[in-house]
């Protein structure tokens, strides 16, 4: 199945995409949050939607994200060989965590925005692992596929100077507002059977700057969903973004940082397209 949301921000329904086609699946469920997850809610979708035709979503309505606001977002660093390169710092031994402010999260489609001051706004497409099951201490990285909702695109937008510039904490590049674009949709686990056999891309302005696959990651998406339980408890809706390729703006010799006007195109196979114009915040 294709999880969707659709509508204006703070009035956003649940739906599916079927055939291309968002239906509206409010009428079976409230949203696709936390309580939907946890309280076996895809297998009770799959269930419903044999027995009901969902009315379409008018083509106008917003792309919303296509999870309610997460509990967490919980992004991993250095997570690709050549960004690891490009960045000039050695492939970590564990995966690097950091934590992004949900409200960061914003629709697939929606406008940008560079932080006031900000002349370093940086691009990174990600796989993004949408969390089903509650996941703490889980025994193996065996075991925490059965936690894994599904799959989407993020779009982990980073303000460099705030990053590294301003004191060394990372989540203040990463969580100004709408530094998160979501979606356009949530396939779910068993759409993916390989995770970690999907192309990548993001282009600027038509340019393609990043192109990849996530067999390239330095720890797999197993990997990081058992090893950020061992850290905090993963609840039912949370998002972890798993890293980037190499190609992003600072890598570049100069970089050539985002500016207002500017725009971005991602792509992950299977997953979708996003698209989003930059402004001045």
């Amino acid at each position: 199945m294709k999880l969707v949301r659709f509508g204006p921000p703070g009035g956003e329904r649940p739906g599916l995409l079927v055939e291309g086609v968002r239906r509206d699946a409010s009428g079976l469920f409230p949203d696709w949050d936390r309580q939907f997850f946890e309280g076996d809610g895809l297998e009770r979708l799959r269930a419903a939607r044999r027995d009901r035709s969902l009315p379409a979503v008018p083509e106008n309505e917003r792309w919303a994200a296509p999870v309610a606001r997460p509990g967490k977002v919980v992004c991993v660093g250095l997570n690709y060989r050549d960004h690891a390169h490009e960045s000039g710092v050695a492939l970590p031994q564990e995966p690097v965590l950091f934590l992004k402010a949900p409200n960061a999260v914003v629709g697939p489609y929606d406008a940008v925005e560079i932080p006031r001051g900000g002349a370093k706004t940086d691009w990174e497409v990600e796989l993004g692992v949408i969390i089903g099951r509650p996941a703490r201490y889980l025994p193996s990285p065996d075991a925490a596929r059965a936690s894994i909702a599904g799959y989407c695109i993020s779009h982990d937008v980073s303000e460099r100077e705030l990053q590294l510039e301003r004191g060394g904490q990372w989540t203040k590049g990463k969580s100004c507002d709408t530094f998160n674009p979501l979606g356009p949709f949530l396939a779910t686990a068993d759409e993916i059977p390989d995770p970690q056999a999907l192309d990548l891309s993001l282009s600027v302005n038509g340019a393609v700057r990043q192109w990849s696959n996530t067999r390239e990651m330095a720890f797999g998406v197993d990997r990081l969903v058992w090893y950020v339980s061992q850290f905090m408890a993963l609840e039912g809706g949370d998002l972890i973004s798993t890293g980037t390729p190499a190609g992003v703006a600072m890598g570049m010799k100069p970089p050539a940082y985002l500016v207002p006007g500017d725009v971005c195109e991602l792509e992950i196979q299977g997953l979708g397209r996003q698209r989003q114009v930059f402004r001045q915040g």
